[in-house]
C-alpha cells in the first residue's frame, strides 16, 4: 500500500477529528418521522443521498478541487448548494476541522473550505489517486449515515455493515463518474433528504446537529 493510500484511510476513518459523528444529514428527522424504520429503508435512503444527493455532488466538488486546488469556485459552489443552515454548518465545520488537522499533521496548509473541497485539495497535495480517494470519501459518507441508523432505529452492528457493503458498488461507480465530471455536471434531486435536513432545525428532541 502506498503512503498516499495510507493517508486516505487515516483521513476517512471514523476516528479522524472532523466531527462527522455529530451530523446525521437529516436522517435523524427522517427516522423520527417514520420515513426510515428498518435496514432496507435506510439502505434506500442512503443510496438516494449518494446517487442523486450530496454524495454525488460532493464527489464532483472534491474532484474539481483536486483538479485545481487554487480555484475558489468549488468552495463557493459548495456553500451556495447547502439547502439549509444546518447543512451549511455541516460542510463548513467539517471542512475547517479536516483542514486544520490535516495541515497540522501532514502539512500543505490550504486553509478552511467546505469539506469536499478541503478533502480534494489535500488529496491532490499528497498525491493520492483521484478515483480511490473519491471512492473512499463516498464510502465514509455512507458509513456515517449507516451508523446513525444503527444507533437510532436501532439496527444491529452487523446490519449496519451489511448496508455499507451493499452500497460499495454505488460508491465506486459514482467515484468514476465524478472523476470525469466538471462543475457543470453538479445537480441533485434528493428532495426528501433536503427537506429532512431543513425540518431537523426545529426538531425538539435530537442527538445530532443535522
Amino acid at each position: 500500500m502506498t503512503e498516499a493510500m495510507q493517508k486516505l484511510h487515516a483521513w476517512l476513518s471514523p476516528g479522524y477529528p472532523v466531527g462527522a459523528y455529530a451530523y446525521s444529514h437529516g436522517v435523524e428527522w427522517a427516522i423520527s418521522a417514520g420515513l426510515v424504520g428498518d435496514g432496507a429503508a435506510l439502505e434506500r435512503w442512503i443510496a438516494d443521498c449518494l446517487r442523486i444527493g450530496a454524495g454525488r455532488t460532493d464527489a464532483i466538488l472534491a474532484a474539481a478541487a483536486y483538479a485545481d486546488p487554487s480555484s475558489e469556485e468549488p468552495a463557493d459552489l459548495a456553500a451556495a448548494l447547502a439547502p439549509s443552515r444546518e447543512r451549511l454548518a455541516e460542510t463548513t465545520e467539517m471542512g475547517a476541522a479536516f483542514a486544520a488537522t490535516t495541515s497540522a499533521v501532514w502539512g500543505r496548509d490550504h486553509g478552511p473550505a467546505p469539506y469536499p473541497v478541503a478533502f480534494g485539495r489535500f488529496a491532490r497535495a499528497h498525491e493520492a489517486p483521484l478515483v480511490p480517494a473519491l471512492t473512499l470519501f463516498l464510502q465514509a459518507f455512507a458509513a456515517n449515515l449507516a451508523s446513525v441508523g444503527v444507533r437510532l432505529i436501532p439496527l444491529g452492528q452487523t446490519e449496519g455493515q451489511r448496508i455499507v457493503a451493499a452500497l460499495m458498488p454505488i460508491c465506486a461507480m459514482l467515484a468514476e463518474e465524478a472523476a470525469r465530471s466538471t462543475l457543470d455536471d453538479v445537480g441533485g434531486a434528493a428532495l426528501l433528504s433536503d427537506i429532512s435536513a431543513i425540518a431537523h432545525e426545529t426538531q425538539t428532541v435530537r442527538l445530532f446537529r443535522t
